[in-house]
């Protein structure tokens, strides 16, 4: 069973500390992990640092920031500094992980502020915010990822619902400051994936592909709706052939939000997320890159 290159995001087992993420994920054989902001927070920046050193995982990715669609004002001022702040968590970690880690934050874009429509007046302010947080970016050496997110979250999480469009706002920058996420969860259903991904690995813009499946019925809350794997409707040999011939060798994060997961045993969880990438991703990697 090869599990090369996969990553646990933390999200997966979200009732995990920091401390119990990284003891499961190295005790399953899982050679990296994408953290989230919130439970760095919980140990502070530099002991979190400390203790992923320690464990000799990868750091793959820092979930997440963005959130920035409101119109001038404290709210939006805020969004910012948290910009900013993620930025050099994310500089920070990189740093601490084994080596082939990846400095690459995620950035969700936000959904209609408070009593608005205006869809394009949002997209338009988060890539006002992006021109604010690029240099910083750049000089700490981390690339923004901009993760598209299903059309059904469109309103309250983000504007940004196709690969092309986060690779549009992606284009005024260089590839290694900001690039995209390609998450099967919230892409699988496009009929201009296959191209944009094409287009995506030929600008060098792909941070980081995150493989989760769909399954039907969605249940009522749709955003824990991800499903290990292999346990769903998606092509992942198309998506993750489509992937590696664009160039991308790094590592495939596995991000599951469900309920029955969150409340699973955390290695029972691990090695559940071992299987699935094992049986449904796994096989489609490149022999020279798996």
């Amino acid at each position: 069973m090869s599990i090369h290159r996969l990553s646990l995001n933390q999200a997966t087992i979200k009732h995990a500390s920091l401390s119990q993420a990284l003891e499961v994920t190295a005790a399953a054989g899982i050679e990296a992990i994408g953290l989230w902001r919130e439970p760095v927070a919980e140990v502070g920046l530099a002991r979190a640092a400390t203790m992923l050193a320690a464990s000799g995982l990868r750091f793959s990715s820092l979930c997440r920031t963005g959130f920035a669609t409101d119109p001038e004002g404290p709210t939006r001022r805020a969004a910012i500094d948290e910009n900013l702040r993620g930025i050099d968590e994310t500089a920070t970690l990189a740093g601490a992980g084994a080596p082939g880690s990846a400095a690459v934050l995620v950035l969700v874009a936000g959904g209609l502020p408070e009593g608005s429509r205006d869809l394009v007046g949002a997209r338009s302010r988060f890539a006002e915010a992006l021109d604010e947080l690029a240099p910083h970016a750049a000089a700490a050496g981390v690339t923004l990822a901009i993760e598209a997110l299903h059309p059904m979250y469109a309103s309250d999480r983000a504007v940004v619902s196709t690969l092309a469009q986060a690779l549009d706002l992606a284009a005024p920058y260089a590839p290694e400051t900001v690039g995209v996420v390609i998450d099967s969860f919230h892409v699988w259903w496009d009929p201009a994936l296959l191209p944009s991904i094409e287009r995506a690995g030929a600008e060098g813009r792909i941070a980081s592909y995150q493989a989760c499946d769909w399954r039907t019925p969605l249940p009522a809350d749709v955003l824990l709706s991800r499903v290990y794997p292999g346990e769903g409707m998606i092509d992942f040999a198309t998506m993750t052939r489509a992937v590696e011939q664009a160039g991308y060798a790094g590592d495939i994060e596995v991000e599951l939000f469900h309920a029955d997961i969150w409340a699973d045993d955390f290695a029972a969880v691990a090695q559940r997320t071992a299987d699935g990438y094992a049986g449904a991703v796994a096989p489609y990697l490149s022999a020279a890159r798996a």
